[in-house]
């Protein structure tokens, strides 16, 4: 019997020692949750749940299984010899707080945080059908304001976090991090009609493939960039595979896009009954020359010039496809995209964009040796119009002849019998633009000793760009014997980076302490070349320079720019209570004189959790997050040209000869920003309601610019310093609220609004400066100076204005009205319901700002705005002497109206077909949704797009429908 006893005792122990796979699906009751950790407890080994939630995992019968996911109590489960568990996870309101954000060098969370960083994932951005990641960010983030760059797919939009800083439009760019490599924020130039804002250096990333997009705001978060930081920070983190076993996604969309609003303006009969006027009161005699429109076109034909001009739709489609897997040790995905957007103008003109993009994250057994490496990159081509010019066609008189004949051809004769050229000259110019966009990014981890950890990330980015715009012959009047023609356009952008990192963190009682030791080994390189070629025998040529009869004006140059710093960083709790963070940065850079070359940057950030003092809870119950934080400290700015403290000659033209181009300045020096805030985050009924409250003043000084020279010095400008002082101040107010949750609704809105202030604070001498005629102390930087209108004239009945130092004429002088420009407050209301498997999401942006509408210009050979009659406006002329009072009006307050609006931004419907129904097709999800995009705007302003009302006939933002699926296998 006892020999039986041990036989059997002998067969449970090795039961109980033998391997079990255990496999389920971690849901929150009703949907799954991707990407939870499954641990088997005190160990270090777990994966990570799939896209459907689900797990395997090897473990002993008698261990037990962790498992965790942020804003969701951590539970654990004995395994007890089952080999499947389904896991439940309830929403943890009071984890919200530990969410990791990413502070570039390092990552903390939420409740820990000393610094401003506002934060978007990728739900917020993978659906919108944009080009630029940047545009899904409208509205969604206090203290950070992106306009459109128009309508023009490619496009550059413009960001500014917190303002202003810069006399310079160069000063203010961001600095750009995408999985921790830095790339030039600053557009690329082109020829055509996206001249004005040129081409995004964003374009080629794909906005699907982006897990999280951090912004950095204050000196606490910002300076440990250094001078990188000036104008805050945008980090971008793709996706990387975090799953058991392997899965397949697929998600593509396809819809349209349209100019969502024109113009009310002046049919044909309204139109000529002005016209006739305007003659009438000028009593001057109608002729062919100065009334073409009233003597030899066509009294009774109407054309729509707007609905001609943009009146198009524009086709958009888009398609994912992404592959992910690993095991316990290492994770990849692989992901590749097509994106394709036309234009709304009349021709054939497409914007496409293919990317790929790779990830790779792997441990070694002991967990002790990481690497990581990511791979992004993508290719676009942007074939589009090199010459329409909109401003002129859609304020066309509505009797105008036909632009184009019946054969295709430009319709010259008609408007050569009125003396005018055809206003689609141009018409078959075509730009074709092609970039391409490699970032790479490797970074290397070992775990030397507890706490100790020594890395290095390595990183290199090209960015090739070529241009050419074919000018054929046939765009322009045979009149004047044009030549087939072509412009070739190049650039280079290459850069490599080396950021090698000493991180040790420890306990010593009741303090943590977090430490980083760094440096930064930086070099871009950047060509650019130019050239012309003229004469080709035939159209079907251009382009091919050997078949060019001429080439001329051929320009090239090459920049290298050298970067170097030192880092470190200090971060220290007590209790997790009281917090301390201390950076600092040694920056170097090439584009100072050896004198200047090197300046030292930091900041300290505080913060304090008072809601976890004994005596709070106490008395504040409700209360289950208090927090008051503060910074202060210094970032620089050296986006400046290069070798600017030598002096540069160039060739002359022939042998044997140089010219100085440029004026040597070698004592110039940073440009400083200083940056104070104070904040207060609250968190109410176990965070179900949480608030933030942010004042901040950021003052950049020793302003660096390219500083006018009267002409007889030979130079237009040097690179100086001046005396100048730019403040931005302002509050930010954050608002997030569960309003509802349960196992079948949820109901989630937030709120952000912000309202800044911009002033230049102080510039001794600005009387006597080439600026004097810019900017005003005590106003902000994004002014007009204005005429002060005083009313129309009643016997001419034109405007009139102050001549203020009553010397007989208007001019500067004369222009003592400021006219503010910046946006008096922004924000966003985002609201996300679920309901079952049903999303609905919608986001509202305002905007409180000025804005000019001047299309009232009556009596002059264009179409005018519908509600002249009901406006105070000069009467309709023809002469000379009205059309100068109007420039002149436009000069002046008169025109000035309230630009401000809300938009629907963006609008999300979508439902999970049930998995029950998905069983037998081995699909894991199926996910259909409706998105639009820009729906909807409520404005009194009467122009286009009050976005940018100041940029005339800007079309801005269009309104797009998509409809989608989304598939994971």
């Amino acid at each position: 019997m006892y020999a039986g006893c041990l036989f059997f005792l002998s067969i449970s122990l090795t039961l109980s020692a033998q391997d079990l796979l255990v496999s389920g699906q971690v849901t929150d009751g009703q949907l799954p949750i991707s990407g939870a950790n499954v641990l088997i407890k005190n160990t270090n080994t777990g994966v990570v749940s799939d896209f459907d939630g689900r797990y395997t995992i090897t473990a002993k019968p008698t261990d037990s299984l962790q498992i965790s996911y942020l804003g969701y109590t951590t539970l654990t489960i004995p395994i007890q010899n089952r080999s499947t568990i389904n896991i439940i996870l309830q929403e943890d309101a009071t984890a919200l707080g530990e969410v990791q954000i990413n502070a570039g060098y390092y990552t903390t969370t939420i409740r820990e945080s000393t610094g401003n960083i506002a934060r978007v994932t990728a739900e917020d951005i993978e659906l919108q059908p944009v080009v630029n990641p940047l545009q899904a960010l409208q509205g969604m983030m206090a203290g950070v304001e992106i306009t459109s760059g128009g309508a023009n797919p490619g496009a550059a939009s413009t960001i500014r976090i917190r303002g202003i800083n810069s006399l310079r439009t160069e000063g203010n760019y961001p600095l750009y991090i995408i999985d921790g490599v830095p790339i030039s924020a600053e557009p690329i130039e082109t020829n055509s009609i996206l001249g004005n804002s040129g081409l995004d250096p964003l374009n080629n990333l794909n906005p699907s493939n982006i897990k999280s997009i951090e912004i950095l705001k204050d000196a606490d978060a910002t300076a440990i960039y250094g001078s990188r930081g000036a104008n805050g920070v945008v980090l971008i983190t793709t996706k990387i595979g975090a799953q058991e076993g392997t899965g397949l996604e697929i998600r593509t969309y396809t819809g349209l896009a349209s100019v969502p609003k024109k113009m009310d303006l002046l049919r044909t009969s309204e139109y000529l009954a002005i016209r006739k006027k305007a003659f009438q009161k000028d009593g001057v005699e109608p002729t062919k020359r100065n009334a073409y429109d009233l003597l030899l076109w066509d009294q009774e034909r109407y054309t729509d010039w707007q609905e001609y001009a943009f009146g198009g739709d524009a086709e958009v489609t888009n398609a994912n496809l992404t592959f992910s897997g690993g095991n316990d040790n290492t994770s990849f995905r692989l992901g590749g995209s097509f994106f394709s957007q036309g234009t709304v103008y009349p021709g054939d003109y497409q914007y496409r964009k293919t990317t790929g993009n790779m990830s790779l994250n792997h441990f070694s057994k002991d967990r002790k040796f990481r690497v990581t490496a990511s791979l992004n990159y993508g290719i676009d081509t942007n074939k589009i119009t090199g010459d329409l010019k909109l401003s002129t066609i859609n304020l066309l008189p509505p009797n105008a002849p036909a632009l184009v004949n019946p054969n295709g051809t430009l319709n010259w004769f008609d408007w050569a019998e009125a003396g005018l050229a055809n206003p689609l000259e141009g018409y078959f110019n075509r730009n074709d633009i092609g970039t391409n966009n490699l970032i790479t990014s490797t970074s290397v981890f070992y775990k030397m000793l507890p706490g100790l950890e020594i890395r290095s990330g390595f990183g290199y980015t090209r960015f090739d760009s070529n241009e050419l715009w074919r000018l054929p012959a046939r765009s322009y009047n045979p009149i004047g014997n044009p030549v087939n023609r072509s412009a070739h356009l190049s650039s280079v952008r290459k850069s490599w980076i080396i950021e090698p990192q000493l991180s040790y963190n420890t306990n010593i009682g009741k303090m943590e302490v977090n430490s980083i030791l760094g440096a930064t080994i930086q070099e871009n390189n950047s060509s650019r070349q130019s050239l012309q070629g003229s004469n080709y025998a035939s159209e079907a040529l251009i382009g091919n320079l050997a078949a060019a009869e001429d080439i001329i004006n051929a320009k090239s140059s090459n920049i290298q720019y050298k970067y170097a710093a030192a880092f470190a960083r200090i971060g220290m709790n007590w209790e997790k209570k009281y917090y301390v963070n201390l950076t600092g940065r040694r920056d170097g850079s090439s584009r100072f004189g050896p004198n200047n070359r090197f300046a030292n940057f930091g900041a300290i950030g505080t913060a304090w959790i008072f809601s976890d003092e004994n005596f709070f809870n106490d008395v504040f119950p409700y209360i289950s997050l208090g927090k008051l934080r503060a910074s202060y400290g210094s970032t620089g700015n050296d986006q400046i040209g290069d070798y600017g403290y030598l002096d540069a000659y160039e060739a002359t033209r022939g042998p044997g000869g140089l010219y100085p181009t440029s004026l040597a300045n070698p004592d110039y020096s940073w440009e400083v920003n200083k940056k104070m805030e104070l904040g207060l985050e609250l968190a109410f009924w176990k965070n179900r309601v949480n608030v933030a409250l942010s004042w901040y003043r950021n003052r950049s000084s020793n302003q660096l610019i390219q500083y006018t020279l009267p002409a007889i010095t030979g130079f237009g400008s040097v690179q100086a310093n001046l005396p100048a002082t730019v403040e931005n101040r302002g509050i930010e107010l954050e608002f997030n609220s569960v309003i509802f949750n349960n196992k079948n609704f949820r109901w989630q809105t937030s709120f952000n609004i912000s309202l800044p202030k911009n002033e230049l604070l102080r510039y001794p001498g600005i009387e006597q400066s080439s600026y004097a005629n810019t900017y005003r102390v005590g106003e902000p930087l994004n002014i007009t100076l204005h005429y002060d209108y005083t009313g129309i004239d009643p016997e001419t009945g034109y405007y009139t204005f102050n001549d203020v130092n009553k010397d007989g004429r208007l001019d500067f002088q004369d222009r003592t009205l400021v006219e503010d420009r910046t946006r008096e407050f922004f924000g966003g209301l985002n609201n996300n319901f679920t309901y079952r498997g049903f999303y609905l999401q919608f986001l509202w942006e305002f905007v409180k700002q000025n804005g000019k509408l001047i299309y009232y210009n009556a009596g002059r050979m264009e179409n005018i705005l519908n509600s002249y009659a009901s406006a105070n406006l000069q009467t309709p002329t023809q002469s000379y002497q009205g059309n100068l009072a109007f420039s002149n009006a436009i000069n002046s307050s008169h025109f000035i109206e309230d630009g401000s609006f809300y938009r629907l931004k963006t609008l999300t419907v979508s439902y999970d077909i049930p998995e029950r129904h998905l069983q037998n097709m081995g699909i894991k999800k199926f996910n259909l949704f409706l998105h639009g995009q820009n729906l909807l705007t409520v404005t009194s302003y009467g122009g286009m797009e009050p976005e940018n009302s100041y940029e005339g006939n800007f079309i801005g933002n269009l309104r797009t429908i998509t409809a989608g699926a989304q598939i994971t296998f």
